[in-house]
């Protein structure tokens, strides 16, 4: 089995705030990766108004899934799993999706549709069509139950993003042909508790620990566990 992480919005190095899981998964002798996503910047291309957006993102997260070989588990955070419902759909090698405090999009609905229409606070919209997290926010927002290290780790990789992926609708919903789990974070202040209650009953499965929005690195023995514990086939 090879994990897949697909990290949230706004930030970039997607195989650091995984490191903490991934160094349990690799004691149990499983490999895992995390590609890094257009729309932020990862790539070499410019978020913006005319930058990378959802689709390349999808694209890219596809990309990397075809080229592994042998049974996948994809672990979709947050904005991550707008990306992974239409870039994991239709492939075989993917046995299973965790959704973690995360978005389960039907065919159609984008990011934009789980809100209510206005801004979240801790997130700031410029002129120049990107978007990123309020630096002064982004603590106790996300990270309240986060150690020093990892708290200035994630400042370190918070980056601007092009705001069109919050409304560009994804064109597929790969939880409904794979099956799925929903990994509700009830301490996270950023995706209300509620909202994410809402979305993991589209999953097949729920788990719900007392973590905040990054629980891979506040907590991630738990979640190298459930991982290791995630049946790997298809519906």
């Amino acid at each position: 089995m090879h994990v897949v992480f697909v990290h949230g919005a706004c930030v970039r190095d997607g195989e650091w705030w995984w490191h903490r899981a991934a160094a349990f998964l690799e004691t149990a002798g499983v490999t895992s990766s995390a590609p890094p996503l257009p729309s932020c910047g990862e790539t070499g291309l410019r978020p913006g108004a005319d930058g990378p957006s959802l689709p390349d993102d999808v694209g890219a997260v596809r990309a990397h899934l075809e080229s592994l070989a042998g049974p996948v588990v994809v672990v979709a955070h947050s904005y991550g799993g707008v990306v992974t419902a239409e870039a994991a759909a239709g492939l075989p090698e993917v046995r299973h999706l965790l959704f973690v405090t995360s978005f389960l999009p039907e065919p159609g609905e984008s990011l934009a549709s789980f809100g209510d229409g206005a801004p979240a606070p801790y997130l700031d919209f410029g002129t120049d069509g990107t978007f990123g997290v309020r630096p002064e926010t982004a603590t106790r927002t996300f990270l309240q139950d986060c150690d020093e290290k990892a708290v200035a780790g994630a400042h370190d990789r918070l980056v601007r993003q092009s705001a069109a992926v919050t409304v560009r609708p994804v064109g597929a919903a790969a939880w409904k042909e794979i099956a799925s789990t929903y990994l509700v974070c009830a301490r996270d202040n950023g995706t209300p508790p509620a909202v994410q209650r809402a979305q993991a009953a589209r999953a097949g499965r729920v788990v719900e620990i007392d973590a905040g929005h990054h629980p891979f690195l506040s907590r991630p023995r738990e979640v190298a566990d459930l991982v290791l514990g995630l049946p790997r086939s298809q519906k």
